[in-house]
């Protein structure tokens, strides 16, 4: 029988528009058990934004689940999933290594071993915590199935935006065009070595057009930006959201298509011969790139994450992945 060991430390989402951090005490682990201390969380924001607003519907309450959320939508709820740290307790084998699990905001935890993925050694261990939202960009880009030598345009210059148009600008031949609504963000995307567009400068006849913005103009964006018989891969999830779109006009005569991806299942391309670990390994690979830090837009320690959260999910201009950092004062530099 497991007793009752240390304390941790977690936030929760007590009222839409409302969190704290609360303690509870942990077990022992268990056999195949593992206990990570935290190093780092990563605010998702657009569906943590969401949640956050209490704006998940409820016919997505089971879909939206994170794998070790606690409580139920709307609240009181423990909900994230980007989380770096080392394991300390547990499997010898494991102890020291530093690791990705899809948990929530909190200082330390248990999970059975299986749930972690090791970082690799050239992979910082800030930098990690943007594995799942490279996970989500992997598998858009192959919803999106683009060619070689394709005119792929990426609207939304948000992380998980700018993760597919790092990723497609380095697909061979390809022209890659990142579009937003700011300004600003010309300079992240010749850090990620794509072309920048405001939308009423970007360029048409598109192959592939994915849309990350989580706004309704931007897929209406899209459909203008689209070749003949191109395709639109809707990346963003409007929670309760309704979105209008003109499928009249030339939506018909172009022949496009429009489809959506969700990180929760593998692309049906890759299916038959995917499974999430492998996914996951692969995001790791991927991470080696430090290209990526460039997304890293800020950072605060976890007591400031009731205020960080409450203030991101107004969907401030500017903020890429912000970076929650657990480690003790007189080790940050």
């Amino acid at each position: 029988m497991k007793t009752e060991g240390m304390p941790a430390r977690a936030f929760w989402l007590i009222a839409p528009g409302r969190g704290e951090i609360r303690t509870e005490r942990l077990p022992q682990p268990g056999l195949d058990e593992v206990r990570v201390r935290t190093l780092y969380t990563a605010i998702s924001r657009g569906t943590e934004s969401l949640v956050f607003r209490g704006e998940v519907p409820p016919s997505q309450y089971p879909v939206m689940r994170a794998p070790f959320q606690q409580g139920e939508f709307p609240a009181p709820v423990k909900y994230g999933y980007c989380n770096v740290g080392i394991i300390e307790a547990g499997s010898s084998a494991w102890r020291g290594q530093i690791v990705f699990c899809l948990y929530p905001h909190q200082d330390y935890y248990i999970v059975p071993a299986a749930a972690v993925t090791p970082v690799p050694d050239l992979v910082p261990a800030g930098r990690a915590v943007l594995a799942a939202n490279l996970e989500t960009a992997l598998n858009v880009l192959w919803d999106a199935s683009p060619r070689l030598g394709d005119r792929i345009t990426v609207i939304g210059a948000g992380v998980v935006g700018c993760l597919i148009a790092r990723l497609a600008g380095q697909l061979p031949s390809c022209a890659v065009q990142l579009v937003d609504i700011d300004p600003d963000k010309a300079i992240i995307a010749e850090q990620l070595g794509v072309r920048f567009a405001l939308p009423t400068g970007a360029e048409g006849q598109q192959d592939v057009i994915i849309h990350a913005s989580g706004a309704p103009a931007g897929l209406v964006t899209a459909l203008d930006l689209a070749g003949f018989e191109a395709t639109v891969v809707e990346a963003s999830w409007f929670g309760n959201k309704p979105v209008s779109l003109p499928l009249g006009e030339d939506f018909h005569a172009k022949r496009l298509n429009i489809r959506s991806s969700q990180v929760g299942n593998i692309a049906t391309v890759q299916r038959s011969r995917w499974h999430y670990r492998r996914r996951m390994t692969t995001v790791m690979e991927l991470l080696n790139d430090p290209v990526l830090d460039s997304l890293i837009s800020g950072e605060s320690p976890f007591t400031d994450l009731p205020k960080v959260m409450s203030e991101l999910s107004r969907n401030p201009l500017g903020v890429l992945c912000h970076r929650i950092d657990y480690r003790p004062v007189e080790l940050v530099r």
